[in-house]
Parts: structure tokens; sequence; C-alpha cells
């Protein structure tokens, strides 16, 4: 069984890593995100609350005050109560009288609560007293004075109690249109009775809070007004409902965004890794392949060199012959070593470039002389077309005719061994010069096509595994093109050869 390369082990183990070092603090802040979406109203509600503090505060100080200096005054058959500048806030149907034990009032509800009054009428003051009473679930306010014996009084009206507060509250800012009104304290009647009472009266309460206008803040009011609660009710659009809806929208498009630049983080960070973990394969690779290419024209000149110094051939012609070789190899070994020191060169920007106008003849029978005295002999039908009246191109003679060199000896390397036909062309394309380089050779695959510039690269099928070669000279020609302010490309299509362009602009006049 084949193991995976190291590298592509350690990319593993790093990207695990990163994946955990960022999904678990992304949970931990994903749930607090849940959390406080779901707890967003009861967050609006107590800010809504605090907001309206003070407001309450003043006006259950107020309202009390309001109420105590109201007086009682017999219209007919009915009491009224009046406020100083004669508001009237009594039902005209809640009256009632109490005398030696009994309760007179039209109300039966009015009866049943004022029956807890009976037994302390004797200690009411004299004057008007404004307090509450509460029965069966129900709060009334009331407004009573003692005359002797007899207690008289009226029920207010919830209506002018209402207008009363609006009065109250008329000149003070509010930021959403809102009512303030009197309810009665909800009584815990849970302990009263037996398990279906108590759940008769939680579902009566979750009824009522479902049904009933949303409350934004509330305060219950001090003795004697006890069983009433001074509230804050909204006029339109819930603003607890708008503003939670509207957090948790926000929370909801931040907590996207969150994940989708998460998503691109990890993504990226992971497409970055493979890249890396693959070029680090690829330079494992070219430190491996030009070992081997400098082993090899080293252990032939180190061979050669041993056959001549043993004086082995003594025939002028094969001394000749193995001298040629030794040239060869020479070469090979100078042109292997001249590559990498250019790109170690590129890479660390500290290639310059002399520019110069010059013809485009000139750069391109500079690459064509380098590459006949190296393909000196070998048979291949060599072409080149150069037009009339090329506009001049501003370039470095040496650096551009060795990108074309590359062109050229890969055209050789790629187009097998019999039949090689290779055009070297160059003709004007607006305002650009184009040098293509074109062969009969075996082609390249589409996905290979855009990463054949890539340093280290090389295509893996047959013919590549048995040429030698080091991954760079595409690399460099690019890096060289792009330099002039040209472009390098190709088209190519497998077993129908290839084609390679640069493209360098027309030098100024």
């Amino acid at each position: 069984m084949t193991r995976p390369a190291p590298v592509i082990l350690s990319f593993r183990r790093t990207f695990a890593l990163l994946i955990l070092l960022v999904v678990l603090p992304s949970a931990g802040l994903s749930g607090f995100g849940v959390v406080a979406i779901i707890n967003e109203r009861a967050a609006v509600e107590k800010r809504l609350e605090a907001a309206w503090r003070g407001t309450l505060a003043d006006l259950s100080a107020e309202v009390p005050r309001a109420l105590n200096s109201g007086r009682l005054v017999q219209w007919g058959d009915r009491l009224a109560f009046l406020l100083p500048d004669d508001q009237e806030l009594s039902d005209p149907e809640g009256t009632f009288h109490v005398e030696n034990g009994l309760v007179r009032t039209k109300d039966p509800q009015l009866a049943e609560a004022l029956a807890a009054l009976v037994p302390e009428a004797a200690s009411l003051p004299t004057v008007p007293t404004v307090f509450s009473l509460a029965t069966s679930g129900r709060a009334v306010m009331v407004a009573a004075e003692r005359q002797g014996s007899t207690v008289r009084g009226v029920r207010l009206s919830n209506a002018a109690l209402d207008a009363l507060l609006s009065d109250k509250a008329q000149g003070r800012a509010t930021s959403e249109p809102v009512r303030f009104t009197l309810l009665p304290v909800p009584r815990d009647t849970s302990s009263e009775g037996g398990l279906v009472n108590r759940l008769m009266s939680e579902v009566a309460q979750a009824r009522q809070n479902a049904l009933g206008p949303p409350v934004l803040a509330e305060r219950v009011l001090s003795a004697p007004l006890q069983d009433f609660r001074l509230v804050v009710l909204p006029m339109g659009e819930d603003p607890v409902a708008s503003a939670s809806t509207r957090n948790r929208a926000v929370y909801g498009v931040l907590l996207g965004l969150f994940y989708l630049t998460l998503t691109f983080g990890v993504g990226y960070t992971a497409r970055v890794l493979y890249r890396e973990a693959r070029l680090s394969r690829m330079k494992t690779d070219f430190v491996s392949l030009v070992s081997h290419e400098l082993r090899t024209p080293l252990t032939s000149i180190r061979m050669f060199i041993e056959t001549l110094a043993l004086g082995r051939l003594k025939d002028p012609a094969q001394q000749q012959e193995v001298l040629d070789l030794l040239t060869k190899e020479t070469e090979r070994l100078s042109d292997l070593i001249d590559r990498v020191l250019d790109w170690a060169r590129i890479e660390s920007g500290r290639k310059v470039y002399q520019r110069e106008s010059l013809p485009v003849a000139t750069v391109v029978d500079a690459a064509v002389a380098a590459f006949r005295t190296q393909r000196h002999g070998d048979g291949m039908e060599f072409t080149v077309e150069v037009d009339e009246g090329l506009p001049r191109v501003e370039v470095d003679r040496v650096a551009v005719a060795g990108a074309l060199l590359n062109l050229l000896q890969n055209a050789y390397k790629y187009s097998g061994p019999t039949h090689r036909k290779i055009a070297l062309r160059a003709r004007r394309d607006g305002g650009h010069v184009n040098l293509s380089v074109e062969d009969n050779g075996v082609g390249i695959a589409r996905k290979d096509r855009k990463r054949i510039f890539e340093r280290f690269y090389r295509v893996d099928n047959l013919l590549t595994r048995k040429t030698e070669g080091s991954g760079l000279g595409l690399a460099i020609s690019k890096r060289i093109v792009d330099a002039h302010g040209g472009r390098i490309t190709v088209k190519s299509e497998p077993g129908q050869g290839s084609c390679f362009t640069i493209q360098l602009p027309v030098g100024h006049a």
C-alpha cells in the first residue's frame, strides 16, 4: 500500500488543526449569537422599561396628589367626584352608601367589593379619600367620606382616570406614540383552591398576556391605591416587537456574514496551504531533478576525461568526437546552472534589464543563433519567418532572446525523436509584435495549459518523464516577458502540436 507523501500528511494535519481552532471559537460565538437573538425581546423590554422609569415615577406621584385634591358633590340622587377644575372622575352608576353594616348601590360587583369596607367604616376620615378595593380578581377605585355613622362615596370611572393621566403626561417627550392607563395588579390565585384552579388561573393569565396590549413599562401605585398599576401601552405598532425583530434581523445578517467570511477564510486558507504544500513538494522534486541533471553531465565529463587521460583513444577522430561530447555536456551543465541562477535573481528582484530600442530581427537572430549552435547537426525542419517593416521594440536583447530560446528548446524537446518541425514567426499585431514558436509535438492538455507557466511545474506524461528539464524554462520566460510589459500565450491540443506566442509592445518612436 502506497503511503501519501509526507508533505501532504503535514498539510492535512495543519488543515485539521486550523479547522479545530476556528470551529470551536466560532461555535461558541454562534451559540452566544443564538442566545442573544432568543433573548432579544426581553432585552428590549428591559431597555424600554428603564427609559420609562422616570416618567412613571413622576406620574405615580402626581396622580394620587391630584385625586386627594378632589371633592364629593351631591347631584340629585347621585354623587360626583370633582377635581378643583370641576373635572368629573366618577362613574354615574357607581354611587354607594354604607350604613348600619349595609351596603346600598346599583352595582352588584361594587357591593361585593365594599363588603370588605363595612368593618372599617367607622375609621374612615371625614374628608373625601380615594382608595382601591379588590375582590374576586377585580379591583375598583372609589372616593368616599364619612358623615357620622354613614359612609357615602362613588366609584371612579376608568375612562376619566385615563383622561387625567393623558393631561398629566402632556408635554413629556416620548420616542414613540404611547398612552398611560391604570390596570389592576394581577393577583396570585395559585394558592387558592386545588390544582384545577391553579391551572385555570395560569391559562387565563397567559391568554390575557397574549390577547391584551403589550405593556412597555409599569409601576405599582403606593397605598391606598396599591391594587392598581400605572402602565405604558403602545398606540401603534408594538415597539418591543419591531425593535426586537429589527435587532434579530441585524444579528442574523451579522451571523450570516460571519459564517460567510469564515467559510471564505477557511477555504482560502486551505487553498493557500494546499498550494504551499504542493509547491514544497515541487521544490523537493526540483532539487532531486537538478541533482540528477547535474550528476549526469558531471559523470559523463569525468568519464570522458579519464578516457583521454588513460590514453585509450589513439585515433584523432575518436579523440575529437570525445572532445565534442565534452563540449556538449559542459554546455548542458552551464545552461542548467545559468537557468537556476536566472530564476534566483528574478525571484529575489535582483534581475536588472538593460532595455534598448532594437529591430525585431536582432532579437530573433540572437535566439536562432544560440539554438542552431546547441542543435547543430540534429535532424529537424526549422524555419524562420520575419515580416518586413516591423517596428522596433524596447527590450533587453539578452533576456528576451533567452525567453525565445526557451520556447525553441521546449519545441525541440517535445516534438518527438523524428520528423521534428519547428517554425519561428515574427509578425505585427496592432500595437504589438508577436514572436510565435510552433511545433508538431505531443501537444498540451487543457488542464495543463493553465499551469505550465508555474515554477517547477512539468506536464506528467511519458515523453516528459524521459526528457530532461527543470520546470523553470516557461516560468522564466513568462517573468521576462511580463517585465517588458508583454504577455505570453499558448494554443495547443493533445496530438496536434503547440504554438507559444510572445507578445511585445511596440517601442516609442
